[in-house]
């Protein structure tokens, strides 16, 4: 049986991780709204090779909520022209990424500068957007919507389309305890039900709980990803391995560090990253970190979705990188980069494979409900 840490889930989190990334003025933003939440507690479970699931206090799990926030992911009343939901941009087929796109495609024809970001176990996220300007999942729900470059809507607009359905107030109500529609509850409601995508069943997972083997060639994988790289000769601490964990550590499940980062794949920045919400010289060409799960799945890959193939990302790391004033101390730029044989990086993809997780991709929980 199956070593799993059971808790009561009271919370909620968010949807669509954009396509440019939105633009909306922060007076625009919803303001928040005290509610106190209604419906059955949920009980959900972690897998036992991850940490506890941090809960918002103001929007505890419920069935009600989970429920509510499935159907509003996949709603398109939430976009300007009713032809585009939350799920359009993330979804299933597509292990919740936009189905092999580099960059997404607003309602208006308008194409997006940064590739969509799948939605995997977001509830443990401190930051969300690729350039962390967002530090909670409904907060980051919110901004979409609002993006003229995405779903291009009011929310007053959003709010009326929904309250206007049949189905959802009564939905909202038994969520909670109100029939009134509210864009912030529409959010929670998300988020509830993204916290609920717990991907924690691939092989690599079944090997840290000890209910699988992986190949030699993924062991082998594994343990470059644990190593420092560059050349022990330097006296640099290298040790001719793949230096992975620094940013996608396997402890805890996530596969990402879930901080910012510079790494490498520009000596000049056409798209500022953090440094374009801060203005901070330290933060320019720094992106969030992305989880590896699923990786296999969801080319293509970096910010700007420039890589299509994993091969591709292995000999980017490899080569060391791209100088520049903010790059990460861990690229291998001055050292001559990596040094990885084909072999090594063949364990390193082999490696990567084993992250894949079919029961998330297909869960049915996961899937369109249909309509309300």
């Amino acid at each position: 049986m199956k070593q799993r840490n059971a808790v009561t889930l009271m919370l909620a989190l968010g949807t669509v991780l954009g396509l440019a990334g939105c633009h909306n003025d922060p007076d625009e933003m919803p303001a928040p709204v005290d509610t106190v939440p209604a419906g059955t507690p949920l009980t959900v479970d972690i897998p036992a090779n991850f940490p506890q699931m941090p809960i918002p206090e103001d929007n505890p799990f419920t069935e009600e909520g989970v429920e509510l926030g499935r159907f509003l992911f996949y709603d398109e009343r939430l976009s300007g022209n009713n032809t585009m939901s939350c799920a359009s941009c993330h979804s299933p087929e597509a292990a919740f990424t936009d189905d092999g796109n580099q960059f997404s495609t607003g309602i208006d024809g308008i194409v997006g500068t940064r590739n969509s970001m799948a939605l995997i176990n977001l509830a443990w996220d401190t930051r969300y957007f690729w350039d962390g300007r967002v530090l909670t999942l409904e907060d980051q729900i919110l901004r979409p919507v609002m993006d003229p470059i995405e779903m291009h809507e009011t929310w007053p607009n959003a709010v009326a389309e929904i309250q206007a359905h049949a189905a959802y107030p009564p939905m909202f109500e038994s969520a909670f305890g109100t029939s009134t529609v509210d864009s912030v509850l529409v959010a929670k409601a998300i988020a509830q039900f993204l916290r609920t995508m717990i991907s924690g069943n691939s092989r690599f997972d079944k090997f840290q709980r000890g209910e699988g083997l992986l190949t030699v060639d993924e062991q082998l994988g594994l343990q470059l990803w644990q190593l420092e790289g560059g050349d022990p000769a330097l006296g640099l601490g290298g040790q001719f391995g793949a230096d992975c964990f620094h940013c996608h550590p396997t402890a805890g499940g996530r596969l990402t560090d879930g901080q910012l980062h510079n790494n490498g794949l520009d000596a000049e920045f056409t798209d500022l990253g953090a440094g374009g919400v801060t203005g901070l010289a330290e933060d320019m060409g720094r992106f969030k970190t992305p989880t590896l799960r699923n990786i296999a799945l969801t080319a293509p890959y970096m910010h700007d979705g420039r890589f299509q193939t994993l091969e591709e990302v292995v000999e980017h790391y490899n080569s060391g990188g791209q100088q520049s004033p903010t790059v990460d101390p861990f690229m291998k730029f001055g050292q001559g980069g990596l040094e990885l044989t084909p072999e090594k990086k063949q364990q390193l993809i082999a490696f990567l494979n084993t992250l894949t997780d079919m029961d998330f991709v297909n869960n049915p929980a996961f899937q369109d409900p249909g309509e309300p």
